[in-house]
């Protein structure tokens, strides 16, 4: 446990007596990948701080449509659970581990007594909560203007594996852009008959990744 703060930069570079207070307190988890972390309707217990692995955020509506709001890598903290452990409020989507997971978790009361007390430990909070909540109005305008076609293959180049493949059901890749998977099927036929992708069972392939990244930056 006391070497977890030298994976977190911004968490490196505090007062000692801040590092020995969050070394005492945050407890070190490992969780599988599926775990579903957070889900709607339940208040946060704990802060809590990625060191490995991938934790996808998203929200799922009424009717079953989904769209990821964000991923939480390692050195990184959750946007929405830092929202609710301030404003005491009950968690709004869900947080599922991707990838087999080890994180910090900080608890809740503890959490409080940091950010009542400590102005380095407010200020971590608050520049990492800054960073994630700019890029939430990004991908709201991204959703409601901007073009479909532009946020898929944008997404494919960002999702692709070095070997240029992309291994997810159009389901899965309909939520990362907040879309139907009917809209999604329709444009990835379409880029197909382009020759920009090779489409297969739950997978795809980038053909023309320039082609692609060129449409993914178009305005």
């Amino acid at each position: 446990m006391s070497t977890w703060l030298s994976q977190i930069p911004d968490l490196s570079r505090l007062s000692p007596a801040l590092g020995e207070a969050l070394k005492t307190h945050g407890a070190v988890l490992s969780l599988p990948a599926g775990v579903r972390i957070y889900q709607p309707g339940r208040k946060p217990d704990a802060y809590l701080l990625v060191l490995d692995g991938s934790v996808r955020v998203q929200q799922v509506s009424e009717n079953g449509r989904e769209i990821v709001l964000y991923r939480v890598h390692a050195g990184e903290s959750c946007t929405l659970t830092t929202a609710c452990l301030i404003g005491h409020d009950d968690y709004s989507a869900e947080a599922i581990s991707e990838t087999p997971v080890r994180a910090v978790a900080l608890p809740r009361a503890v959490f409080d007594e940091l950010m009542a007390s400590s102005h380095e430990f407010r200020r971590f909070v608050f520049n990492a909560f800054s960073a994630r909540i700019t890029n939430l109005f990004r991908l709201v305008e991204q959703v409601a203007f901007g073009r479909l076609d532009v946020r898929l293959a944008r997404k494919l180049v960002e999702l692709a594996g070095t070997d240029g493949t992309v291994v997810m059901t159009q389901h899965q890749l309909a939520a990362e852009v907040g879309t139907a998977r009917e809209v999604v099927s329709r444009t990835l036929a379409d880029f197909q008959r382009r020759g920009l992708v090779r489409l297969g069972r739950g997978r795809l392939a980038l053909v023309d990744r320039a082609a692609l990244t060129t449409l993914g930056d178009a305005p």
